[in-house]
């Protein structure tokens, strides 16, 4: 299914005074067919105006391009076949996750030849041995892994890792060099109760190269206190850090985050697969007790056609 947006500028005059105009605005539209009349009933819900008396379309152009999750645009998805989206990196031996962290090690235990002769004709298995840090390819942080008296991975409620509404960010226009983090500003157009806030950058199209730690788009503090108010349970980043790895030794996302339980996964990919809300979110670790990151098979559960 094809996604499509209008692009304009308007003017709202409000029946008791007073005007709103805005230049070069983007909305998402339910279908290409969108009249300046549907447009402008679609633009007053998503701002949640009252007493408006007129709305005014100029330089209207309607393209094709990912919803971004403006509301009334387009009702929650539910119900119906479902598709999954897998949301992980691949482990493979060597691999570099966050640079200057080692990559994993992986040997055979007992090959499939040494095997044959330990089982009865015809049966033989392969077992081998994975030497990693835990820090591995697309994993989730439980707080532990910031607070010595926090949750370790066995201590995580299971349900609260399994099957969770997502609300998906594209910001892949909405950061740049010169401003990196995502503010809570960008955030604050939705209810985020419960949810995976799962924020798609497009910087995992760097993972695994030299440049992927350099410049990468992050949560500033004033973002992971605003999710922790909304009540956001989980949020998820497809960049190298949900922190700001280059400004110095502290965590402020971290540890605003894992301070509050909410659960904290990196490293994701693929969010670009995903609609902005409708996706259901799973990232659930083996239950390691003492440990306090570990990889995950992140993974989304989409309907069919969205």
């Amino acid at each position: 299914m094809t996604d499509h947006r209008a692009h304009f500028d308007f003017t709202i005059a409000f029946a008791d005074g007073g005007e709103l105009r805005g230049d070069g605005f983007r909305l998402d539209l339910p279908s290409s067919a969108a009249d300046e009349s549907t447009i402008g009933r679609l633009l007053v819900h998503h701002l949640g105006l009252a007493l408006v008396g007129s709305v005014e379309i100029r330089r209207l152009r309607i393209v094709e391009e990912q919803h971004r999750g403006s509301r009334g645009a387009v009702a929650p998805l539910t119900g119906g076949d479902r598709r999954v989206v897998d949301l992980s990196h691949r482990i493979t031996a060597g691999m570099t996750t966050y640079p200057g962290l080692p990559g994993p090690v992986i040997t055979p235990y007992l090959t499939r030849d040494d095997s044959r002769a330990r089982y009865a004709p015809g049966t033989e298995f392969a077992m081998d041995l994975v030497t990693m840090i835990d820090n591995t390819g697309t994993y989730l942080d439980a707080p532990f892994h910031r607070y010595a008296d926090g949750p370790d991975l066995a201590g995580l409620d299971l349900a609260t890792l399994v099957d969770r509404p997502a609300e998906v960010f594209h910001l892949t226009d909405a950061w740049s060099a010169a401003r990196r983090g995502i503010r809570a500003d960008t955030l604050a157009d939705r209810d985020l109760g419960g949810v995976a806030v799962l924020l798609h950058t497009g910087w995992d199209t760097r993972f695994g190269r030299p440049d992927y730690g350099v410049g990468a788009p992050f949560l500033t503090e004033e973002g992971a206190r605003f999710l922790v108010e909304a009540g956001a349970g989980l949020v998820g980043i497809d960049s190298v850090n949900i922190d700001d790895v280059e400004s110095g030794d502290t965590r402020p996302a971290h540890s605003v985050l894992l301070a509050a339980g909410v659960h904290v996964v990196e490293h994701l990919t693929g969010l670009g697969g995903l609609p902005a809300r409708g996706a259901r979110f799973t990232a659930a670790p083996p239950a390691i007790s003492g440990f306090g990151t570990f990889p995950v098979r992140a993974h989304a559960t989409v309907p069919v056609g969205a």
